[in-house]
């Protein structure tokens, strides 16, 4: 089992990015974990093993200099980084003739620059290293298209194609680059602001019907950022219940 990996996550603490922080302590790696809101980070401290080996800084991944602190943040507490996963996401509802141009931006910056934004600075240490696991999240909701997530369904379909990019780029370094795509997961936040409705029509669509749950990403991205995946690059792990079949 691989342990003692230094792991970045950032969207950390949210519903599926806390489940990944707690995952990776519980199994001894050490973890730098980055959000937007340093009092939901500081909230999400106190719940997490205070003798693990954590550190967070707060900070906004569609912001340059937000992310060359990151950076540098790694590189003086940690020296490396084993792993990336690049969990931050927001996805307001806005049907297309809705959606202003500072909006469409929004969800473009913080989706898919800010995955770039974060890879581009954290490559260099895995590069130094020659080693490394890169896992970006996506969204189930590419394949089929939402009703009133355009936005965010472009910036995800984008992170797919920069992954497989970068994965061509950067495979003879010995880094792997690989998407998860989750369905639509039960997290508080989406439980207090979507209908019921839609709820049921997700577990209606999958051959498991039942909720997804954030820890139902965990085991993915666990495989993704171990050894027994070192010879996966520029793939889609799609993890939906069985919504979409491949």
């Amino acid at each position: 089992m691989n342990t003692n990996r230094v792991v970045l996550i950032t969207g950390a603490a949210g519903g599926v990015g806390s489940v990944l922080v707690e995952r990776f302590l519980s199994n001894g790696d050490t973890v730098i974990a980055t959000d937007a809101r340093e009092d939901v980070l500081s909230e999400w401290r106190e719940r997490w093993d205070a003798d693990a080996k954590l550190f967070t800084t707060a900070g906004d991944v569609s912001a340059d200099e937000d992310v060359a602190r990151l950076a540098e943040f790694a590189r003086t507490n940690a020296g490396r980084v084993d792993v990336l996963i690049n969990a931050a996401g927001y996805f307001p509802f806005a049907m297309v003739e809705d959606i202003n141009s500072a909006l469409w931006r929004q969800i473009l910056e913080i989706n898919l620059t800010g995955t770039f934004l974060v890879t581009q600075a954290i490559l260099p240490l895995m590069k130094e290293q020659g080693s490394g696991r890169i896992i970006n999240y996506g969204s189930g909701s590419v394949f089929d298209g939402v009703a009133g997530q355009a936005h965010y369904v472009a910036a995800k379909a984008g992170v797919i194609g920069f992954s497989r990019s970068l994965a061509r780029e950067i495979g003879g370094y010995g880094i792997t680059v690989n998407v998860i795509t989750p369905g639509l997961t039960v997290t508080q936040a989406v439980r207090s602001s979507f209908p019921e409705s839609i709820l049921q029509a997700q577990r209606d669509a999958r051959a498991l019907q039942r909720d997804e749950v954030p820890e139902d990403l965990v085991g993915p991205t666990f495989f993704l950022a171990s050894d027994d995946s070192a010879f996966i690059s520029g793939q889609i792990l799609n993890v939906d219940g069985g919504a979409h079949m491949y």
